[in-house]
């Protein structure tokens, strides 16, 4: 059974629709594939009528974008949480809000120095996509400024670049509160992803577990091996759903479907742990 739980679209910051990438899903040999966009579920319809079209069975659910109180970036996944939840969606209308704002004023910044503008970078987002900075990295390639995504982010996007902006993100806990309140299976995202920036410590995730989380994604290209040493030992520690995923975003990373996988055995306790409103569709 071959399993991938974290994908993107133009639903956030993926480079295909929603259709697309269940059809690559299924081109690549997927049983089971999540669609997971960043705070929002907005592709869901879409993804589910291409599962059916192709015969791949889907897991809806939300990348939440988190943020400790000492600025690090958390990533958590959601899977099968009720998309009319309340609390949760409010939350995620909040971080959408505030990427926009952010996303605006880092390319006024941007443009003092380099061809782009807010007009060019509308033209790399899709109608009722979550704003984000891949976008701007998209539209910088465009304009020839960098080659592509990852030297975007390596340098003119990266949280210690003078153009950097923070937005509003909740804390991890309580994230992983409101997406259990959803009915939702919260799963942290690469949480050892060190290349990317700053990580959680030890109090983090133990907080995080204390409020719920039931698993890490551990198989992921942005973990270190000695990170996954570490996630391994604490997910033995406290019975944590170990999962493994791509993080696939189309042309937008080198990531391919189905480079890292999750078990069956994974898949079939985070059905379990689901609050029932929103099922696998197979």
């Amino acid at each position: 059974m071959q399993i991938d739980l974290h994908t993107h679209s133009t639903a956030s910051d993926g480079t295909q629709p929603p259709a697309d990438v269940i059809r690559c899903a299924a081109e690549a040999g997927l049983d089971v594939v999540a669609l997971t966009d960043h705070d929002t579920t907005v592709g869901w319809p879409e993804a589910a009528e291409a599962a059916e079209r192709h015969g791949i069975a889907l897991v809806r659910g939300t990348e939440v974008s988190c943020q400790t109180e000492t600025g690090i970036s958390v990533h958590l996944l959601s899977y099968l949480q009720d998309p009319d939840h309340e609390g949760l969606n409010e939350v995620m209308e909040r971080a959408r809000t505030s990427r926009l704002t952010r996303a605006r004023r880092m390319t006024e910044l941007i443009g003092q120095d380099h061809p782009i503008t807010w007009e060019m970078v509308q033209e790399h987002v899709a109608d009722g996509a979550t704003v984000g900075r891949p976008h701007l990295a998209d539209t910088l390639v465009t304009a020839g400024v960098v080659a592509d995504r990852t030297e975007a982010f390596d340098t003119i996007l990266h949280p210690r670049s003078g153009y950097y902006v923070r937005h509003y993100a909740p804390d991890p806990v309580t994230a992983v509160r409101l997406v259990r309140a959803a009915g939702g299976v919260p799963v942290m995202a690469h949480p050892m992803a060190a290349v990317r920036g700053r990580v959680v410590g030890t109090e983090v995730l133990e907080a995080m577990i204390d409020a719920g989380l039931a698993g890490l994604e551990i198989a992921h290209r942005d973990n270190s091996e000695a990170g996954r040493a570490q996630l391994s030992e604490l997910a033995a520690q406290h019975d944590l759903i170990v999962t493994g995923s791509s993080d696939y975003h189309g042309a937008g990373k080198p990531n391919q479907l189905g480079e890292n996988l999750t078990s069956i055995h994974s898949l079939r306790r985070i059905e379990s742990e689901a609050g029932g409103a929103t099922p696998v569709l197979r």
